[in-house]
C-alpha cells in the first residue's frame, strides 16, 4: 500500500535527518484540503511503530501507517516520488486493484 521512491527516501533522510532504522510515520490529520477525503490530509512525523498496518523499506528507512490509520488509504495506493523541479516530494494515491 506503501510506496517510496529511493529518490524520496533520501529526501526524507535530508529534510528529517534520518538514520537508517529510524522510521517515518504517514498519518491523517485534520486539513482544510484533501485529495481523497476532504478536511483530512496526510501529515508525517519521526516516529515508531506501535500497531503496525502496513509498511515499506527503503534505503534503511521504514515508512509506516498504523492500524488506526489506514482507513485513510482504504482502497488506495500511497506512492511517494521526489520532483526535482520542486526539490520537494509528492503524494499520488493510486486505486489499489
Amino acid at each position: 500500500m506503501i510506496n517510496v521512491t529511493h529518490e524520496a527516501a533520501e529526501w526524507f533522510k535530508h529534510e528529517l535527518g534520518l538514520q537508517e532504522g529510524q522510521s517515518v510515520r504517514f498519518f491523517a490529520r485534520y486539513s482544510a484540503g484533501g485529495i481523497i477525503h476532504p478536511g483530512f490530509s496526510l501529515g508525517i512525523e519521526v516516529d515508531e511503530p506501535v500497531s503496525l498496518g502496513v509498511s515499506s523499506v527503503v534505503d534503511g528507512i521504514t515508512f509506516y501507517m498504523e492500524n488506526k490509520d489506514l482507513w485513510y488509504l482504504d482502497g488506495y495506493r500511497l506512492n511517494v516520488t521526489y520532483v526535482p523541479s520542486e526539490g520537494d516530494i509528492e503524494y499520488k494515491y493510486e486505486i489499489a486493484q
